[in-house]
């Protein structure tokens, strides 16, 4: 599992700009474009998208009002569907889409969307300095928000519902017993898991607890921590089966983190946890880690067997301390395929019948979905048959279709089917493939655009276009740029790479290939 938050709130990762007319309104959705085009070229699998941000949504609810982020007014709809967008794009790029929901936390006291919320449940949100929050000891907390999260899984093709902040407050006065207190928050997370599992048992059910579950014998969680000081029982959750996945929050460095790295992974039960990283401490005006604590976290986790978590994006695609560059050249060079939720479903589908090359046109025989429907996964190499085994050879994952464009046809390839729960089935292989080596640098060097290793000139003719963007030849988005006549190649690996544009309204051309 690799994983990035994207924030809504503040506008502090997306939106950047407001959508107010027509104009905004494109340009927002191609801010998201552009952070999804940096994710997928790092290969991160797996967008918690802020959906329920505080007490307002990001797509037209029958429960609660228009997000004040994306348009600057609470109730005011940008024009489109944030949620719609998110999800189709992300799917575009092989990517799942998780709706994050912020659970008892419902913004300022006095803020429009707070407002409205108070006159429907007045019993029921309780007021903590000049913050509002739902009480988690009344039982309507619970089923008003199974209802949010229901609508939720039943108008949207979501991959998952993330959780946040489903605990109680830090600065609420408990007065129950700790137990009665654990038993009020459980309740509400198995409220919600059955009313969305109810729909679809393949949406993936996760939250973000605190990053130190309790206190361990020999290092102590410092009076922070999910089970003891606001009632998270997240492991029971997992050992009960009422939660696919957790994503805790680990934004701690040396003995606060990899002693409670190596509790989760003991007390996973079988299910999947990625460590939620505090990428945002990278940053000067945070906390100013180095950079060999974040390698030296993420390295960790791998070892683990745990998956990752960026908090969040924009300290992510930013680039901060070279974080993002070490996860594209170094730390996950090759896409990675989600854990499989076997605990749900376990059968894996069929292979597909046949796969043909024709051209650069690769296609293959569908295979019957039990479940919504089938994705299939790509892998690629210069042997036969395909290794599906080697990560280094999966080139395109999620693809809805039975067909796709390929960059080369001088390459074997197979094809697997995915269901929804994740479970990968065998490949066919494409036994016609052809055999010939694929040209040498010098005998295309004559076709590819002027590039002197650092700059690369590009043609006239595409001065229509929003964005420029740099694929590998395996279909791998590693760049994206402002479209400009010449762009800096210098921080991608040497290699032969796709040029293409990107335009406002979401159409590509090709523009050609060049050499690094």
């Amino acid at each position: 599992m690799r994983a990035v938050w994207v924030t809504v709130i503040g506008g502090i990762d997306w939106p950047r700009t407001l959508a107010t007319d027509e104009a905004s309104m494109r340009r927002q959705q191609q801010d998201l474009c552009q952070i999804l085009d940096q994710l997928k070229a790092a290969n991160i699998n797996t967008v918690l998208m802020h959906t329920r941000v505080r007490a307002s949504m990001i797509y037209p609810s029958e429960i609660e009002p228009w997000c004040e982020y994306l348009t600057g007014k609470t109730g005011k709809s940008p024009g489109y569907d944030p949620l719609q967008f998110c999800i189709d794009e992300c799917h575009k790029r092989g990517m799942e889409c998780h709706a994050w929901v912020v659970t008892l936390p419902v913004g300022k006291w006095n803020s429009p969307a707070t407002k409205m919320l108070r006159q429907k449940m007045p019993n029921t949100i309780r007021k903590i300095g000049d913050e509002g929050f739902m009480n988690p000891e009344r039982p309507e907390t619970a089923e008003y928000l199974a209802r949010i999260c229901k609508e939720i899984t039943e108008k949207y093709d979501i991959d998952g519902i993330h959780l946040d902040y489903i605990r109680y407050p830090e600065t609420w006065k408990i007065t129950v017993p700790r137990n009665e207190g654990r038993r009020n928050i459980t309740h509400i997370v198995r409220t919600i898991r059955d009313a969305v599992k109810s729909v679809k048992p393949w949406v993936m059910y996760s939250c973000s607890p605190i990053g130190k579950f309790d206190d361990l014998a020999r290092y102590s969680s410092r009076g922070w921590n999910a089970y003891s000081k606001v009632c998270q029982d997240a492991q029971g959750w997992l050992k009960d089966g009422l939660m696919d996945a957790l994503f805790p929050m680990m934004y701690f460095k040396g003995d606060h983190f990899y002693p409670f790295a190596i509790d989760w992974q003991q007390h996973t039960s079988g299910r999947i946890i990625a460590g939620g990283l505090g990428t945002y401490m990278l940053d000067k005006r945070q906390q100013n880690w180095p950079i060999e604590e974040m390698r030296r976290q993420m390295y960790v986790l791998r070892d683990l067997g745990l998956g990752h978590a960026h908090f969040r994006s924009k300290f992510f695609t930013d680039n901060t301390k070279g974080v993002y560059e070490f996860s594209v050249n170094e730390f996950d060079r090759y896409p990675a395929l989600v854990p499989p939720m076997t605990w749900e479903h376990g059968e894996v589908p069929e292979a597909p019948t046949y796969v043909k090359l024709n051209g650069n046109q690769l296609t293959w025989a569908s295979v019957p979905a039990r479940e919504s429907y089938t994705l299939y996964n790509i892998y690629a190499s210069e042997q036969s048959p395909v290794d599906t085994e080697d990560a280094r050879n999966l080139v395109a994952t999620r693809v809805m279709g039975t067909s796709c464009n390929i960059p080369s046809a001088n390459r074997h390839y197979a094809v697997t089917a995915i269901d929804r729960y994740g479970n990968e089935g065998p490949a066919c292989q494409d036994v016609n493939a052809p055999t010939a080596p694929a040209p040498t640098t010098s005998a295309i060097t004559v076709q590819t655009l002027p590039c002197d290793g650092q700059t690369l000139t590009v043609p006239n003719g595409f001065e229509d276009a929003e964005y420029l963007i740099v694929e590998t030849m395996q279909g791998t988005i590693i760049a994206t740029h402002q479209n400009k006549r010449q762009i800096d190649v210098s921080g991608i690996p040497q290699g032969y790479y796709r040029l293409k544009t990107l335009t406002a309204q979401g159409i590509t051309r090709h523009i050609g290939y060049f050499v690094r």
